[in-house]
């Protein structure tokens, strides 16, 4: 009985770590809220979260990673970015991190701002491809997020249904 309290308490622990998780890009949060519904789902013997369940979970999952992965990429890509913009715009959103949310906010503009402009482009030229990496950050994020949310509501709906 106390093993399977301390699993739950995991299972909620990694869920809401993951769902914080979802917001920050440093941490894989739809995936580490994935796992603690498993292991939840688990604990439980799957009686009220079921295989169907989380397989839709996984397939959300899934999506959320390719989301957020292709929307950085369309973002920097759309305005023509270069590959140091997008390098700029991944080391940017790593070192912004350091700085809370002003750092994650700007992070990803400044990087891709910076790559551009040691590829050579102009000042005006960069400043648009860091707008275009900031969007596509910014709607990566959105989408990760709300799929998260989507996760949980599904999650607790078959749990309590």
């Amino acid at each position: 009985m106390t093993t399977e309290i301390l699993l739950y308490l995991l299972a909620a622990v990694l869920i809401v770590i993951g769902t914080i998780g979802s917001i920050l890009p440093a941490l894989p949060g739809v995936q580490i809220v994935y796992a603690g519904m498993i292991l939840a789902a688990w604990t439980g013997d799957f009686a009220h979260v079921g295989w169907p369940t989380l397989t839709v979970l996984g397939v959300l999952t899934a999506l959320a990673v390719i989301v957020d992965i292709i929307a950085s990429l369309l973002g920097a890509k759309r305005v023509g970015a270069s590959g140091w913009a997008l390098f700029g715009a991944a080391a940017g959103t790593v070192v912004g991190l350091f700085f809370g949310i002003i750092g994650l906010i700007l992070g990803p503009f400044v990087g891709a701002v910076a790559g551009e402009l040691i590829a050579g482009s102009s000042l005006k030229r960069s400043t648009i491809v860091g707008v275009g990496a900031w969007l596509g950050f910014i709607f990566g994020t959105l989408a990760r997020v709300a799929l998260c949310f989507a996760m949980l509501g599904i999650f607790a709906f078959a749990y309590l249904f």
